[in-house]
């Protein structure tokens, strides 16, 4: 594990071959000294790779010497706030796990807040990408207060070890033991709970800034993505 200044963050460019055909999204690749640790972590729906929160956990990860690849998906390159079709979230993934192959080969961890972490659970399900494990930054197992919504069909499907980092509170969780459940559907699942914690991690009376809880997480991450 290194420490001092965290390396700075190299801006890239990711081919992504889209169903509408070829095009790239925008990265950060921040290569952490002495390591072969590699996280890539996508963002949640309402926010791009800059927002503090993401911003502040990948910086955590490259001090803790864990290289990170930050990366947008083709809605947020052309501007537009609402997610589009998924397949362009799966190709984004495989288009990452690609641009990884020739920049840092070896295995990789996918990572994401939300909505990027389930799209990458998707893409593994699909076969379409193979990270050597999978943590998702708060899962949006159904809208809140739509249980009935759930998306838990192609979570039993990935073989590889995932991590649920869970708020206490989260709403897109509730009712907690359809949670339990999924979870237990799962063939390697483990779950670290955030004590109070809403879905963007915050504890009520507790105030601290996005990338403060962000970077709070990076030692739950890394240890995890150090198993690999």
């Amino acid at each position: 594990m290194s420490s001092g200044p965290a390396p700075v963050a190299e801006p890239v460019r990711i081919p992504v071959a889209l169903p509408t055909g070829a095009s790239e999204v925008s990265g950060l690749w921040s290569v952490a000294s002495g390591t072969e640790t590699v996280v890539a972590l996508a963002h949640g729906a309402g926010a791009g790779m800059d927002h503090p929160f993401l911003a502040g956990l990948a910086e955590a990860l490259a001090v803790a010497g864990v290289s990170v690849l930050r990366f947008v998906f083709p809605y947020v390159e052309a501007g537009r706030r609402m997610p589009g079709p998924a397949a362009h979230a799966v190709a984004t993934w495989a288009g990452v796990q690609a641009w990884l192959g020739s920049a840092a080969p070896g295995p990789y961890v996918a990572a994401g807040k939300s909505y990027g972490g389930r799209m990458a659970s998707v893409a593994a399900s699909e076969g379409v990408i193979a990270p050597a494990r999978l943590v998702y930054l708060g899962y949006p197992l159904h809208p809140p207060g739509r249980p009935e919504k759930v998306r838990r069909e192609h979570l039993p499907a990935i073989a590889v070890p995932q991590l649920f980092v869970e708020g206490e509170n989260d709403p897109f969780i509730d009712p907690r033991e359809q949670f339990d459940e999924v979870v237990a559907s799962c063939q390697d699942a483990r779950v670290h709970w955030i004590a109070g914690a809403n879905h963007s991690f915050e504890v009520k009376g507790a105030r601290h800034p996005a990338d403060e809880i962000g970077a709070g997480l990076a030692p739950v991450v890394a240890e995890f993505a150090r198993e690999v």
